[in-house]
């Protein structure tokens, strides 16, 4: 099945951090939009997460280590990991969970 991102509703995931969201049976799969200087606190989740930067620059902690993700990086984020992220810039990235964000549909 194919989905545009063009039709799909907005979600309001914090002050500045907006994301659309497909589902699988398996995956959750997010073209997220985020705001220069908007905050993603700190926090956890069973769901195994792969960020891709598609645009910007963001600065993401992981379990403690901190690094600036750019354009063309990509990231894993392990279940339970404790992680949080600050944007540079204005940035676009592309989030995949696993297993299904529920909470997301």
């Amino acid at each position: 099945m194919t989905h545009q991102f063009s039709d799909i509703a907005e979600k309001d995931l914090v002050a500045g951090i907006k994301g659309k969201y497909v589902h699988t049976d398996n995956n959750t799969v997010g073209l997220i939009n985020i705001e220069e200087g908007a905050v993603l606190p700190a926090h956890s989740h069973i769901h195994e997460q792969i960020t891709q930067v598609i645009s910007g620059k963001l600065e993401m902690t992981i379990d403690g280590i901190t690094q600036v993700l750019e354009v063309g990086s990509i990231t894993v984020i392990p279940s339970n990991a404790i992680h949080s992220a600050n944007a540079l810039t204005n940035c676009v990235v592309i989030d995949t969970f696993f297993p299904v964000r529920e909470d997301y549909k």
